[in-house]
């Protein structure tokens, strides 16, 4: 007998839909898979045989042929136990023919029957529901999570048992056996928002306005930041205060990160969607591979998990230099290509990259006092940062110790809420000004384009005249405050760029002290 059952699987953060078939005819007992199939994968057949005995539904002796379609593409994962298991137990007629149409199956079986977490729910739904099925039963602890895509009905099941008692039942039955789950959309973002385990706030930052401010143009126009400054002056504090000034994830955006979330297996059980902006913070002892993506089945890495969100490189110079390097690509395109023998998968990486650093090697530096480096260690130790890395960081923020009266100071700073909405007014317009474009945020503006966003006035061209040549800017540097620029001016909700915002964008630029440029 021949039974074919819709389940899915994923492409990078992508997923397609896999029809299994199995064929059951009579001859000596044998179990054999094939559809280009990874180990885990060919593993099933152990775990599904196990688990029927167990459920008590002995196979009786018979040819068994399951086939993976489409066939010339690579699955990966253990999610194919549960449909392998359901078409096996249709071919044999224990459950009714036909009943399985228009439904797709994902799962892990254990030995006894149970069904386990699965990865990557959340888009092989959304790939079923656009393919036209219209339900999908899953793992209970993936239900909530398939059940936020609308128009399809989602179900979650505990024990395979429990899939035979539903399909046995009658229509007005299997409502009471196996539920499909919804999710309050609207409550689960207000849940998440107003919680208390939010960002921490800026209100707690003392002193340090320069960081502050250029941490607030960053997040308006979701430029890449480097704080460089003495150890405990506030770097990883202010750093990790970010996400609470980005504006709130929309829903678009939100499946994206938990799509990503999801394909790595990391999201947490019964949990729905993330609708809190990621921030990672890696340690430098992290791989190239953990960082960027890949290994031998290519999996997301820090920089996709941080996608629409906050990536902080604390102590970027003890960051193997390969590393960093790897980093340049994902940040010009917004997305990371990974090429194995098994095929080419892309992660998204959308995000901005927060980096702290000390002066130098002792970490005190210019302060001669404390510092007692030499020059060619300094240079050294800085150069650690390549100039491509560097050219991508649109902000240089030099913190420097804070005095007792910072410390004592009572009255308390901006806090994160006000500094998000002036954020929010300025990703407004940027939204506005993009409409029709490939562009996005004012961080994304190329040269070919700047003449067309950063109109400058005649008295804005003798500004950054004499600022080209008294700094001695590099073209490169040239553009970076331009853009800056057009942040600043977006925070004070005015189109024009004037010489006040040049001014201060041109003290964001990496000091010629350390980097010269």
């Amino acid at each position: 007998m021949y039974s074919a059952i819709f389940s899915g699987a994923l492409q990078g953060i992508a997923a397609y839909l896999v029809s299994v078939e199995v064929d059951i005819a009579r001859g000596l007992p044998a179990f054999y898979m094939v559809g280009s199939l990874s180990t885990e994968v060919r593993e099933s057949r152990e775990r599904v045989t196990v688990a029927l005995k167990n459920v008590g539904m002995d196979l009786p002796p018979c040819h068994i042929t399951v086939n993976l379609s489409p066939a010339d593409r690579k699955k990966e994962g253990t999610a194919f136990d549960l449909p392998i298991a359901v078409g096996i137990l249709e071919s044999l007629n224990i459950i009714p023919r036909g009943v399985t149409d228009h439904i797709l199956f994902l799962g892990e079986l254990g030995l006894n029957g149970e069904l386990k977490k699965a990865r990557g729910v959340l888009p092989i739904v959304r790939a079923a529901a656009e393919g036209g099925i219209r339900e999908c039963i899953v793992p209970g602890a993936n239900a909530r999570e398939g059940a936020v895509i609308p128009g399809i009905a989602v179900r979650g099941a505990e024990n395979i048992r429990d899939i035979i008692k539903f399909f046995m039942a009658g229509k007005e039955e299997r409502e009471i056996v196996l539920p499909a789950v919804s999710v309050d959309m609207s409550s689960l973002f207000s849940e998440n928002r107003e919680g208390s385990m939010g960002p921490p706030d800026f209100r707690e930052v003392a002193g340090q306005e320069s960081a502050r401010r250029g941490a607030e143009i960053a997040a308006a126009g979701f430029h890449n930041m480097l704080m460089v400054g003495p150890p405990g002056v506030g770097k990883s504090m202010i750093a990790r205060r970010i996400p609470g000034i980005l504006p709130p994830l929309n829903l678009e955006e939100s499946l994206e990160v938990t799509s990503v979330v999801s394909v790595a297996g990391l999201l947490e059980e019964g949990e729905a969607l993330i609708t809190k902006r990621p921030f990672h913070s890696p340690h430098h002892s992290i791989s190239q591979a953990a960082l960027i993506g890949g290994n031998n089945v290519p999996k997301p890495g820090m920089i996709s998990l941080a996608h629409r969100g906050v990536l902080f490189l604390d102590e970027l110079t003890e960051f193997p230099r390969a590393s960093l390097d790897a980093l340049r690509q994902p940040l010009e395109d917004r997305r990371v290509n990974i090429a194995r023998v098994s095929g080419n998968v892309t992660y998204p990486s959308n995000f901005m990259l927060v980096c702290a650093m000390n002066p130098c090697p002792c970490g005190y530096y210019p302060d001669r006092n404390r510092c007692h480096c030499t020059e060619p260690e300094v240079h050294r130790y800085m150069g650690k940062v390549s100039g491509p890395i560097l050219d991508r960081i649109d902000l240089c923020v030099e913190l420097q110790p804070m005095n007792y009266f910072h410390l004592k100071e009572k009255q308390n700073g901006e806090s994160s809420e006000e500094i998000r909405k002036r954020v929010g007014r300025a990703r407004e317009a940027q939204r506005l000004r993009f409409q029709g474009t490939k562009y996005q945020f004012n961080a994304d503006i190329e040269t070919t384009s700047m003449e067309k966003f950063c109109t400058l006035g005649a008295e804005e061209e003798q500004c950054m005249e004499q600022l080209y040549h008294s700094l001695c800017l590099s073209a490169r540097s040239y553009h970076r405050i331009l853009r800056v620029a057009r942040t600043i001016a977006d925070l004070e909700g005015v189109e024009r760029i004037g010489v006040e915002h040049l001014m201060e964008a041109s003290f964001y630029r990496p000091s010629l002290e350390y980097w010269g440029c």
